[in-house]
């Protein structure tokens, strides 16, 4: 599973022992550049940025760490390497041997997933392409333009599997990617939460933390798929992944730690206070996770689904880590508990597994996110202090599924839509956050150099040392 990278599209599926197929890609490939130069990180044609690069889909020693011109990064197509004899773990085809060619009566279907999971990797760049001109360090640059230039090459895992499968329509499919804009009227991203600005570092790593997170958990979906090229595709970029999703988890937890420190020095704790030191207050990091949170969630869909349920009967997406659930994988009788509001409270009844996948997804995912945020309470429990951050309830500021049009506070209580507005604005950010934040945002590039509001990492990228130069400007 070598990747050649002597073609003209890195690849290790043997590209060029099929022409039309790598005639395709090749004519997609300068439409691809073209939006990269138009979409990606402002700025950023002539810098040398200290990217790694993956060499095989092997999980020890994959990457290769040099200096790249971005627009030069080497995009390609990395396939996990088979696993043999491998069956489909679930559904109604469960035990059967998986399908290296479409099922004909799955078409259009597996389409549209493929072309779902593949618009959000152009739209997270489009959403980031403006954070370079703020950026905290040297250090946080490097780190975002190796989320971009990734999510860049996980659409090319999905244009692959369009061309190499679905014919001309799936070509057109890969020519739609390129034509949907994050936050266009016209013609926005197809999922919600990728049409927001990503205007700040804070909501940077936010995005990084939580939304990636969310991606992480639809690839391990789709990594148990009966169509075995999707599944190796989202295995090898749940590899990738882990580094973006590192990215959000430190640097919310060099921006805690910042915080305490200058807690500790000036002996302050009011949040004014604190911003006159310039840097974030704990209750306004508490409103940004918040409002993250709230919308991720969303991004899983309703919470009984029956476009889920037959995704799963089809043997097209599993569960998160399918084979480590103790059941019978069919799901026919199976039952999960499914969140309800009655008489002013939030109960739950049981109701079939087949049908609340998504919010088995969704739970999955939260167990998650409350283990990274436990390690930001670390932070500020090794600093002495008391504060601690929380997840908000499942239930708070939700737009989608048994939660919209509801009003539920951040400790699951059900609330009248008068004590909402009252109370809301303690819990989401202000026009005033919003603003502060802002303030804060000054591009800091000198090595070893940090803006204020953000404390160095315990440890440089690829070991290397504090005041290294991972962007060089030429």
């Amino acid at each position: 599973m070598t990747i050649d990278y002597a073609s003209r599209i890195p690849n290790n599926v043997n590209l060029h022992e099929n022409k039309t197929l790598q005639r395709a890609l090749e004519s997609w490939q300068p439409k691809y550049l073209e939006w990269w130069k138009e979409m990606g990180p402002e700025g950023s044609v002539g810098y040398d940025a200290y990217l790694r690069t993956a060499v095989s889909v092997d999980a020890k020693g994959w990457a290769h760490f040099d200096y790249v011109k971005m627009p030069d990064y080497r995009w390609g197509i990395f396939l996990a390497p088979p696993e043999a004899n491998r069956t489909i773990g679930f559904g109604t085809h469960k035990g059967q041997p998986v399908w290296n060619e479409v099922p004909g009566e799955y078409r259009s279907t597996l389409r549209r997933i493929i072309v779902t999971q593949g618009d959000t990797e152009p739209a997270s760049v489009e959403q980031q392409r403006h954070l370079g001109a703020t950026a905290p360090s040297l250090y946080d640059l490097r780190n975002l333009y190796q989320v971009n230039v990734e999510e860049g090459r996980h659409l090319w895992a999905m244009v692959y599997l369009l061309h190499a499968y679905f014919g001309r329509d799936g070509r057109e499919e890969g020519e739609g990617l390129l034509e949907r804009r994050s936050g266009d009227s016209d013609k926005p991203r197809i999922l919600g939460a990728f049409n927001e600005k990503t205007p700040d570092w804070l909501s940077f790593f936010m995005f990084t933390f939580l939304t990636d997170r969310d991606g992480k958990y639809q690839l391990a979906a789709l990594a148990e798929s009966g169509f075995d090229p999707l599944a190796r595709s989202t295995r090898f970029m749940l590899t990738e992944e882990a580094h973006h999703l590192f990215v959000g988890e430190s640097g919310i937890a060099r921006i805690i730690q910042r915080t305490v420190e200058m807690m500790k020095e000036h002996r302050v704790e009011a949040p004014d206070q604190l911003r006159r030191l310039g840097v974030i207050d704990l209750p306004t990091l508490q409103r940004y996770l918040n409002f993250h949170f709230s919308v991720t969630l969303d991004l899983y869909g309703s919470e009984v689904s029956t476009n889920a349920s037959n995704f799963y009967s089809m043997g097209l997406k599993g569960r998160f880590q399918e084979n480590n659930i103790t059941d019978d994988h069919v799901l026919t009788s199976t039952q999960y508990p499914l969140p309800e509001i009655s008489a002013g409270q939030i109960t739950h009844k049981p109701s079939s597994a087949l049908g609340t996948l998504n919010e088995r997804l969704r739970d999955d995912y939260i167990v998650d996110c409350q283990a990274g945020v436990d390690r930001w309470n670390k932070v500020i429990e090794k600093a002495g202090l008391p504060d601690r951050l929380t997840l908000p309830h499942k239930g708070f500021h939700r737009q989608i599924g048994v939660f919209a049009g509801q009003h539920v506070s951040p400790d699951g209580k059900v609330l009248t839509e008068a004590e909402w507005k009252a109370k809301s604005p303690q819990w989401l950010p202000s026009e005033a956050d919003h603003a502060f934040v802002q303030s804060l945002m000054k591009r800091v590039v000198a090595p070893g150099q940090y803006a204020g509001y953000i404390a160095p990492p315990m440890r440089g990228i690829d070991n290397r040392p504090a005041d290294f130069t991972y962007v060089r400007f030429n």
